[in-house]
């Protein structure tokens, strides 16, 4: 029997949402999440609602007991299940932090289209590290394929 895994929701409309994701996945050793378009949130059937505007403005994590964490929280949570992010979920746990990280978040959120185009985002910024990859390797892992 296979652990259940945490599911990420993400805008695979916008290149530097891709390139995070795309990051996120390279740290997720142990596997413990799947990463999926917010356009096939409905079609997974999760028995959560997420309004589809706050879908499409920040990622969200559904665990597998159906607990929501949404933006700078999602990060936060999933940051316990990737050793390379362990310190910054740490550090935001002090007092005061989660609220300045939603802060940065929003508005990161909110010009991420804008950051594309700043960070050269060509390829979705790829993340080869001078490995031969097919076009498949890069693709984000998950239940639903984006068709």
């Amino acid at each position: 029997m296979s652990d259940p895994r945490h599911i990420l929701f993400y805008d695979s409309d916008c290149p530097f949402c891709r390139f995070q994701v795309r990051a996120l996945a390279r740290m997720d050793w142990f596997n413990k999440v799947d990463f999926v378009p917010s356009k096939n949130f409905h079609q997974l059937r999760l028995g959560v609602h997420i309004d589809d505007s706050d879908l499409n403005q920040a990622i969200h994590c559904v665990t597998p007991n159906k607990a929501v964490h949404r933006g700078a929280r999602a990060i936060r949570f999933l940051g316990f299940r990737m050793p390379l992010l362990i310190p910054l979920s740490l550090f935001m746990w002090f007092p005061g932090m989660i609220f300045v990280s939603d802060k940065i978040y929003k508005l990161i959120s909110r010009n991420r289209y804008f950051l594309s185009r700043f960070v050269g985002c060509k390829d979705d910024c790829s993340l080869d590290f001078s490995e031969k990859k097919n076009s498949d390797d890069l693709k984000p892992k998950g239940p639903v394929d984006e068709g």
